[in-house]
């Protein structure tokens, strides 16, 4: 064969595999992941420096880093009234110091698990770096857990810090001398503790200032000093051939610091100043006036340019902190502003309770059309066609299948002004037949604009409200249309019932049967003897809570640091229970047998902890790699 045809064949051969290869494009395969986090290599100053007076650090790493939220994971103790000054260059992570430096004080700095490779996000995990003004560093430390005193939810980013200073005033009037910060398991650790006691403390800082400086800001304390202690331990560490195989179990020696389980219940105060917050008239015919806190009387309102004498309906709700004026007559809400005179209390800089008057100037956009409710009623008529009467409207909740506790609720867009109950009906079925049942219709305590319709309900039979026309006038003059609604109550085989014996409680107490959502199903009180008994339930999967009810008056209630008052404990049972039609459960429940923090079941939390989300992400790119 001559060169040339060979040349000829090689370039063939090469412009062949090009083209197979560009028709048979595929994922490349890589090598195994990188699971290994990234090592601290070099640090100015040196770890656990003494006598450092300078305002730079630098730590370097192995790998290319990120710094997830440097101002929620890194914490700086003691703190900083000024923002440290924190970039990260590569592999590189930079802190410029704005404050002066303590004398003779143990500093940290915590990364918490912000710290991850740049490429996989391994994170470092738990990384702190200490160094010392003084000529020794102090290594004790205490750890806990910050939960949310009415949910045990476990509470992320909160501030956690120690006061040497032991008078109870130090919380409101001096920064923390040591501090931490919860993870997402709402964990802390303090470090760089010296020996003493403290007065420990959660705090929501609103205002960056490590001090309890305003009532809205969600705090916890201690009722008992914490002494920090420390004493040599041995630690089981398992080594593993893989995943399900280990190789051996090794002792290994550490320093176990004490208290390491320090649990805080976190809590918001009831505000103490009163004011008004809002006023609006979000209608011609209604205004709203909204104030901080519950009032124990009413506002006095005098109108300014119109007579107030007899002029409104009022609808407040349980606290009378957000009240609903309905004006009855129209040659008032047809007033492009009504003025108005309020007088009411109000707290003033002494947090004194004194009375307050102020002008109101009322303005709606919306004006008022009565009988129309929306533009589908302004449709061309047909010839011959009348036009279509306004009717009051009305929604009736009537459940087809009514649980057993559960009422008929008739709710309106305004207040009645008469009702004629000879023109309301209830029916029950029974053998057949379609018998009157007696009935009773009462205005809801909590809302005018609802009325429910109370009976002697039977398990399993059914029911028939009818309403004629006419049954209900509103206020503006307008009449109800007839409504007819058709039930059925659940039968005796459709529930269960759920009986717990308690212990560990105080002498009032409650139980709280929900769904996984948190809905309240079911509620009891706890007897004298222990037992808070729960019937009818429906089946299916439910969760419990009891609440420690030390004043008796049937709901939870927060703390108060001024008077040392902690917040009602509240104990969760800690796993679901499946309720099955026609058994009835019985259940031993001592609340105080599992820690607070470990209580309530982690599927129906709602602060999930973040190596669950991480696992989650490493889980998609495995998968997404082995395509």
């Amino acid at each position: 064969m001559k060169k040339s045809s060979i040349k000829t064949s090689i370039g063939i051969g090469i412009m062949v595999l090009i083209v197979w290869s560009c028709a048979n494009i595929g994922s490349p395969q890589g090598g195994p992941i990188d699971t290994t986090p990234p090592k601290v290599v070099y640090t100015t100053p040196a770890v656990n420096a003494l006598n450092f007076d300078k305002k730079k650090i630098i730590i370097r790493f192995n790998k290319y880093i990120k710094l997830d939220n440097a101002s929620e994971n890194v914490m700086i103790s003691p703190p900083q009234n000024r923002q440290a000054e924190i970039s990260v260059d590569g592999k590189t992570i930079q802190i410029k110091l704005l404050d002066s430096l303590k004398a003779n004080s143990t500093y940290s700095i915590d990364f918490s698990n912000g710290i991850t490779d740049n490429n996989e996000g391994n994170p470092l995990g738990n990384y702190a770096f200490t160094f010392s003004t003084g000529n020794h560093i102090d290594t004790m430390e205490v750890s806990g857990y910050i939960i949310d005193a009415q949910t045990l939810e476990p509470v992320k980013g909160i501030e956690v810090g120690l006061h040497s200073n032991l008078n109870d005033s130090a919380f409101i009037k001096l920064p923390f001398d040591r501090v931490g910060r919860t993870d997402s398991r709402g964990h802390f650790v303090i470090k760089g503790i010296a020996p003493g006691k403290y007065h420990i403390y959660a705090l929501k800082d609103a205002n960056q200032t490590s001090k309890f400086s305003q009532r809205s800001e969600a705090i916890a304390f201690n009722d008992s000093l914490i002494v920090p202690l420390c004493k040599p331990d041995i630690r089981q560490d398992t080594t593993w051939v893989d995943s399900l195989t280990y190789d051996t179990i090794i002792a290994r020696p550490y320093t176990h610091y004490y208290p390491e389980n320090v649990i805080l219940r976190l809590f918001t105060e009831n505000s103490i100043m009163q004011y008004l917050k809002k006023s609006e008239r979000t209608l011609p015919q209604l205004f709203t006036l909204s104030f901080a806190i519950p009032n124990d009387t009413l506002p006095r309102l005098r109108g300014l340019n119109f007579n107030e004498k007899d002029a409104f309906i009022i609808q407040k709700n349980a606290h009378n902190d957000t009240i609903q004026y309905w004006i009855r007559d129209s040659t008032i809400y047809k007033l492009d502003t009504l003025k108005i005179q309020a007088k009411y209390m109000f707290t003033d800089t002494l947090n004194r309770l004194v009375p307050r008057t102020d002008t109101l100037q009322l303005y709606v956009k919306k004006l008022f059309n009565k009988g129309k409710t929306d533009n589908k009623d302004t449709k061309k008529l047909k010839k011959g066609e009348k036009p279509k009467v306004p009717t009051l409207p009305f929604t009736v909740n009537a459940p087809s299948s009514m649980d057993i506790f559960d009422n008929i609720k008739i709710t309106f867009q305004e207040p009645v002004a008469k009702m004629d109950t000879s023109l309301i009906h209830l029916w029950e079925k029974a053998d057949s037949v379609w018998k009157p049942k007696p009935y009773v219709i009462r205005q809801d305590s909590d809302d005018i604009l609802s009325y429910n319709v109370l009976a002697e309900w039977n398990l399993g039979m059914d029911y028939d409200l009818k309403i004629d026309t006419l049954a209900f006038k509103g206020i503006y003059g307008l009449s109800s249309s007839p409504s007819e609604s058709k039930l059925k109550l659940k039968a005796s085989n459709d529930y269960a019932n759920l009986f717990f014996t308690m212990s560990g409680l105080g002498t009032h107490a409650f139980v709280v049967v929900t769904d996984a959502s948190g809905k309240m199903l079911r509620k009891a009180d706890v007897d004298a003897k222990g037992h808070a008994n729960i019937y009818y339930l429906a089946p299916g999967k439910v969760y419990a809570y009891a609440v420690d009810d030390k004043n008796g008056n049937g709901k939870w209630d927060t703390g108060d640091y001024d008077k040392k008052l902690q917040p009602e404990c509240v104990y969760y049972f800690p796993h679901s229970i499946e309720i099955k039609a026609m058994w009835d459960i019985e259940q031993n429940w001592n609340v105080k047998e599992v820690p607070l923090y470990k209580q309530k079941p982690d599927e129906i939390k709602k602060q999930k902890p973040d190596e669950d989300k991480k696992k989650n992400s490493q889980n998609q790119r495995n998968g997404r790699s082995s395509r």
